[in-house]
Parts: C-alpha cells; sequence; structure tokens
C-alpha cells in the first residue's frame, strides 16, 4: 500500500485539498471525517478518478475512544495532518458564554491530544513519521470577535512546539501549517465581496487563499524536502503580511 496518510477533518476545504493533494503525491490517503459521510466518499472518489487510492473513515478526534480505533485501522501512520476545526463562536468577550469559549478551545487541544498521542507509537515504531498541524495566522494577530478562535490555535502553536521537541528523537517532524483568509464552506459567513475585496488589495498576489493553495504547501512539507524543519510555523497568506506589518 506504500506510504500511508491520515488527513482529518477531510470532507471539505483545506482538509478535502490537502487529502486530494497527498492522493496525487502517491500517499494512500485516509479520509477521516465526523459527520458528513457523502463528502467524505466523495473526496475518496476524488482521489481515486485521479488514480490515487483513499478510503473514509468516521471518527470524532474529541473522543479518545473514537481516535484509538481510527488510528488502529491504519496499517502505518507516515503522516498526519490535524485539520479537525471546531467551529468557534464570533463576537466580544462580553456576550460570549463560557460553554462556547471552552468548547471551541477545549475541543481544539482534546483533538490534536488525543491523535497526537495515538499516532506519536505508531511513527515511533516505524522510526519515522511527519505531522503537520492546521493552525491560523489568527493566532498571532487581533481581529475583532475572534477570541475564541485565536486563542485555540495559539494554544495549538504552543502545543505543536513541544511535541516537536519530543518527537524529534525518534525520527519524527512536526510542523505548522498558518493560513491566512482561506475561501472555505466554514469562512463563508464572515466572507462578503467587500471583505474579499479588501482582503485581496492586501496582500502581495492580490488574492484570497483557496484550499488548494495551503493543500500545496503541506504537500510539499510531507513529502519534499524538508527533512531538516521540524517545530516551524509557515504561513500562507500570499503575502498579506507583508504589506500589512
Amino acid at each position: 500500500m506504500g506510504r500511508i496518510a491520515l488527513v482529518t477533518g477531510a470532507g471539505r476545504g483545506i482538509g478535502a485539498a490537502t487529502a486530494q493533494e497527498l492522493g496525487r503525491r502517491g500517499f494512500h490517503v485516509i479520509v477521516n471525517y465526523r459527520a458528513d459521510t457523502s463528502a467524505a466518499t466523495s473526496v475518496v472518489d476524488q482521489i481515486q478518478a485521479a488514480g490515487g487510492t483513499a478510503q473514509a473513515l468516521r471518527a470524532d478526534v474529541r473522543d479518545p475512544g473514537q481516535v484509538a480505533e481510527l488510528v488502529e485501522a491504519c496499517p502505518r501512520v507516515d503522516a498526519l495532518v490535524c485539520n479537525a476545526n471546531i467551529a468557534p463562536p464570533f463576537g466580544p468577550l462580553a456576550r460570549m458564554q463560557w460553554e462556547d469559549f471552552e468548547g471551541k478551545v477545549t475541543g481544539e487541544l482534546a483533538g490534536v491530544f488525543h491523535l497526537t498521542q495515538r499516532a506519536l507509537d505508531r511513527m515511533r515504531e516505524q522510526g519515522n513519521g511527519r505531522i503537520v498541524y492546521v493552525s491560523s495566522l489568527s493566532a498571532e494577530s487581533v481581529r475583532q470577535g475572534a477570541i475564541a478562535h485565536a486563542t485555540a490555535k495559539a494554544a495549538l502553536n504552543t502545543f505543536a512546539l513541544h511535541v516537536a521537541a519530543e518527537a524529534g528523537a525518534w525520527g519524527i517532524s512536526v510542523n505548522i501549517v498558518a493560513p491566512g483568509a482561506v475561501r472555505t464552506e466554514a469562512s463563508a459567513m464572515m466572507r462578503t465581496p467587500e471583505i474579499e475585496a479588501a482582503l485581496g488589495r492586501r496582500s502581495i498576489l492580490g488574492r484570497m487563499l483557496e484550499p488548494r493553495d495551503v493543500a500545496a504547501v503541506i504537500g510539499s512539507v510531507l513529502d519534499g524536502g524538508f527533512d531538516a524543519v521540524t517545530g516551524a510555523c509557515i504561513p500562507v497568506d500570499a503575502g498579506y503580511r507583508v504589506l500589512s506589518g
């Protein structure tokens, strides 16, 4: 079967594009999803139509039991992409409920905690492996209403750096890919034509990101010349930070 990549939250958006990118690169792709079987099956079909191999496996990565079953179903784990998204509440702190804030922050960390523990066990046995955490440039900036999302991603970044420090001794690289604004279903409610145009004007490339832009970077990290890169946070923002800095 060759190399196997496990991509969480792979039914749509960045996850789906990443699964397809890794399929093109010769990985057998495990398309993880939580609820939308139809979307995950569609991603598998697209990978297979392009000549790759894939399968869809359902699991809520916040649940340690489901994560254990997910990883056990993988013959090996050469690459792991932690991309599963917990929808955040948006709004000012003054009107935010603790339960909503906690759900985003703890949900995000529970997913990567359980999955990383299980995947590292497999990678340690193999003597190699690569992990990519999909974060956000929101972790290092302030945007009105994004306190829960930004806090969760900042915590994710810190978690990833500690994992990188532990995993290096076992030949495992760990990196973060942090996109800026990406045109996905998840971001649709916050996008208007005016917002998209403004974001485009403030980027070097003059446009918003598409999921495939982020997927291409993740694919290169997992399948390219990144052997000596670990513990890095790689921004993917079409040059937005350069013109905004």
